[in-house]
């Protein structure tokens, strides 16, 4: 037994956190985690979770305006965003608990408050401190909004999860996942939805050609799209706030809400106590073994801006926990990481881009497949699916796989396990598909396209 109060003790209790507090705990050890706002952090709070939730809710509307079609007279609809708060808000609690119980039930010891890290193995919460062998940082992320005037005015995407009314009129700002979301979800429940980014195209770092369609169907949708746009000053008029472009033309709208990225959570918790070396990005860098500068103190997840997604801080966490306590030197694995955003339709993708394999590989085939889903040939909907195939001519190999198109997340996670286990072109080929389904198309792509 040592003379520390704890073998780990965690700073934040999100995904990555958690797990890891919890698993270290079941192989013996001796846990504190300390978290000041909410048990499960971002995801299940104010990120994943919610927001699914409210994608679900948005695309009730396209699938009763799809129903006609199928025979279904649907005379009144009408949606009401107190009751999806109030749901949304009991599940949350549900899953707070949820983790309050598997902290618990493994002897993890929950402390409410905010962790100041005073030294190498000392933190202080309240006033009162403790001690630990290994401090492990996983604080995670927070909403990151520019300085401009007006900018009082402004909400993240943390607020919209709690707004109290739906405004008429919204602006989104920005081209990642959470903005391309939201304008799905605003724009599916009623909301006159204007999305601004100041590139060109939106989802940089996603396949081209996925993007530019999926931007395509968002506008068929109704979302305003205004790319090579940006927001250079925001003013308050009686009840509706004022947009004034950098163009100096304006836009008016009853919410202005900017999800232009997100920072690490790394200031005011005392890592300038012991001098932890932190990126131009203010997340904290580690080496390959999650370790920063200071040798007892480990960092994980979206602190140290790496892979920000949550299933990526689970890994990590359940790493770290197995090499404290149970001597498995085991690393996570970054490459071919299935993600999906959100958006309607849904962009699913595992693997490289067709200009990242062009970068990478001397020899690829392109296979490609563009359609209107079977659930929509009874309607007026005539959103399309793509789906894409990139592979190295040389080995065979499935490289990168992308699909736009309802559930596409769910088709590609499992194609992510093959492209793990190594697929090649040929094992897709002698998969018998199942008929009639969007997915058979990912097993029956025979040519090449050409450029």
């Amino acid at each position: 037994m040592s003379d520390y109060d704890y073998d780990l003790f965690v700073i934040g209790a999100g995904s990555g956190g958690v797990r890891a507090a919890r698993m270290s705990a079941s192989y013996g050890a001796r846990v504190g985690i300390a978290e000041d706002r909410y048990l499960g952090g971002t995801c299940v709070n104010v990120g994943c979770v919610p927001k699914k939730l409210f994608v679900y809710a948005s695309h009730v509307s396209e699938e009763i305006h799809n129903a006609k079609g199928f025979g279904w007279d649907i005379d009144h609809m009408s949606f009401d965003w107190s009751t999806l708060i109030k749901n949304k808000n009991t599940e949350i609690q549900r899953l707070n608990g949820v983790y309050k119980n598997l902290l618990d039930g493994t002897g993890v010891e929950t402390i409410n408050g905010r962790a100041m890290i005073v030294d190498a193995h000392t933190v202080e919460i309240d006033g009162k401190q403790f001690t630990a062998e290994k401090l492990l940082v996983a604080t995670g992320g927070w909403p990151s909004v520019p300085e401009i005037p007006g900018k009082e005015h402004i909400i993240s995407s943390n607020e919209a999860f709690f707004l109290e009314s739906l405004p008429e009129k919204i602006i989104i700002v920005g081209g990642g996942y959470i903005a391309v979301e939201f304008a799905g979800i605003f724009n599916g429940l009623g909301v006159e939805t204007t999305l601004l980014y100041r590139g060109p195209l939106f989802l940089r770092g996603f396949d081209q050609d996925l993007r530019t369609t999926l931007a395509v169907e968002m506008q068929k949708k109704g979302i305003n799209i205004k790319f090579n746009s940006n927001i250079k000053q925001i003013d308050k008029l009686d009840n509706k706030l004022l947009a004034t472009l950098e163009d100096d033309t304006q836009l008016a709208a009853g919410q202005i809400m900017y999800a232009t990225g997100r920072k690490p959570m790394t200031d005011n918790m005392g890592l300038e106590n012991v001098g932890i070396e932190l990126n131009e990005k203010n997340a904290i860098k580690v080496n390959n073994d999650y370790q920063t500068n200071v040798p007892s103190i480990y960092a994980i997840g979206d602190v140290t801006d790496r892979v920000n997604l949550t299933p990526v801080a689970l890994a990590e966490g359940m790493v770290l926990a197995k090499r404290f306590f149970a001597n498995e030197h085991k690393t996570v694995d970054y490459s071919d990481i299935p993600t999906c955003v959100f958006s309607q339709p849904n962009l699913g993708t595992v693997g490289l881009t067709e200009d990242q394999a062009r970068e990478k590989y001397s020899d690829i085939d392109i296979y490609k497949s563009k359609f209107t889903p079977m659930k929509y040939s009874l309607s007026d909907n005539d959103e399309k699916t793509v789906m894409k195939m990139i592979v190295d001519k040389n080995s065979d190999r499935v490289i990168g796989v992308h699909m736009l198109g309802p559930d596409a997340g769910e088709i590609i996670q499992g194609i992510g396990i093959a492209m793990k286990a190594g697929a090649r072109k040929q094992d897709f080929d002698s998969t018998i598909g199942i008929h009639p389904t969007a997915a058979e198309e990912f097993v029956t792509m025979r040519e090449p396209t050409t450029d």
